[in-house]
């Protein structure tokens, strides 16, 4: 039997309803069902993602008529590590590459080669979704959805 290594559900979904959130004009709130369809999932599951990103401060939640779901901070410095963070919590690649209070039980980091790996490895990870805003993605998914019609229409 084999383990990947991949996000959560948790993770996927909430990057799916940030995404999503992101394409709106400024300002502009989503309720859950909106979010719960853009991003795939049942509402009742992506509220609990949805708390997990409010607690970041990364959305702002408000009741009433004309209650939703809000970004809380511009899509343009938002980074997907953000996002992937405040769900999952700190990426780490192995138990070595986290805080040293966090892995007591290796010895090795001072020596071990595969330990020099793993770091630059998660050093590139978290580079890679630092990189990607939330703003470029909503731009970038919005530009997909637009060609997708169009090439839908190409007969081979």
């Amino acid at each position: 039997m084999f383990v990947t290594m991949q996000l959560t559900r948790a993770a996927d979904y909430g990057v799916r309803a940030m995404v999503h959130l992101a394409g709106l004009p400024g300002r502009t709130r989503a309720s859950i069902a909106e979010l719960a369809q853009a991003a795939n999932a049942s509402e009742a599951f992506l509220t609990k993602v949805l708390q997990r990103l409010a607690n970041a401060g990364l959305i702002a939640s408000f009741r009433g008529p004309t209650g939703g779901i809000e970004l809380n901070s511009p899509a343009v410095t938002t980074s997907l590590l953000d996002v992937v963070e405040a769900i999952e919590g700190p990426i780490q690649l192995n138990l070595c590459t986290g805080p040293l209070e966090d892995a007591p039980a290796c010895g090795r980091q001072s020596w071990c080669a595969v330990h020099l790996v793993w770091a630059r490895a998660q050093a590139g990870l978290r580079e890679v979704l630092r990189g990607a805003t939330l703003a470029d993605l909503a731009r970038d998914s919005a530009m997909r959805v637009e060609v997708l019609p169009a090439i839908s229409t190409i007969s081979l």
